[in-house]
């Protein structure tokens, strides 16, 4: 009876949001275009590295603060197009028997407007059952979860060996990325996640 009470457990799924459920590059390049037209750009195609900051900063010193100035600005979290499928995928997710979902994201340092554009974003974009389960954290390797899908190739914390696996989701900045195995990849929310999920159901359960 325990034992089949163990194996019962959800398996529980933790979502990125940035660059997962809201695309931010996108959001970032159209920004930056928008408020600063006679600048250098770096296109899609060309970015690498998870910190767009960084980039633009070896593209022009200056360029670092200019980009940083879009997406720390009011009302950029909240006018974030949805990743393609993102919606529909957390929706049948969350739907799923014995599974848990929950968006784990982190705020920027600075937070005045991120923090409640993010909230506002998944009630628009999801609704208040979503906004349920956010969990707002600099440091995800201490939250409990069995997956983790985030586009930050690296992910480092408190805790050495975190409980999740991070399934890395493909994005502009990381699709070029070979991944060590075992390591995992979501290349797209067309990509199969259902049996990333069903890959953890008995697992140390």
């Amino acid at each position: 009876m325990a034992m089949a009470a163990r194996r019962a457990r959800p398996v529980r799924v933790l979502v990125d949001m940035d660059g997962v459920l809201a695309d931010f590059e996108a959001g970032l390049l159209r920004g930056f275009r928008r408020r600063f037209p006679g600048e250098p750009h770096v296109p899609l195609e060309e970015r690498r590295g998870f910190f767009a900051r960084e980039q633009y900063r070896a593209l022009r010193p200056d360029l670092a603060d200019k980009v940083a100035s879009v997406y720390e600005a009011p009302g950029f979290f909240l006018d974030l197009e949805p990743i393609p499928g993102a919606l529909e995928a957390m929706r049948e997710m969350s739907a799923l028997a014995n599974t848990e979902v929950f968006i784990c994201t982190s705020p920027l340092l600075k937070y005045d407007h991120c923090v409640g554009e993010k909230y506002r974003w998944v009630d628009k974009h999801l609704g208040p059952q979503f906004v349920e389960r956010i969990i707002l954290t600099r440091d995800k390797t201490v939250v409990l979860g069995d997956l983790l899908i985030d586009d930050k190739d690296t992910i480092l914390g408190q805790e050495e060996t975190p409980s999740w696996e991070h399934i890395l989701f493909t994005c502009c900045h990381n699709q070029h990325l070979a991944l060590p195995p075992p390591r995992r990849r979501l290349l797209s929310w067309s990509d199969n996640w259902r049996e990333i999920i069903d890959s953890k159901r008995g697992c140390g359960q």
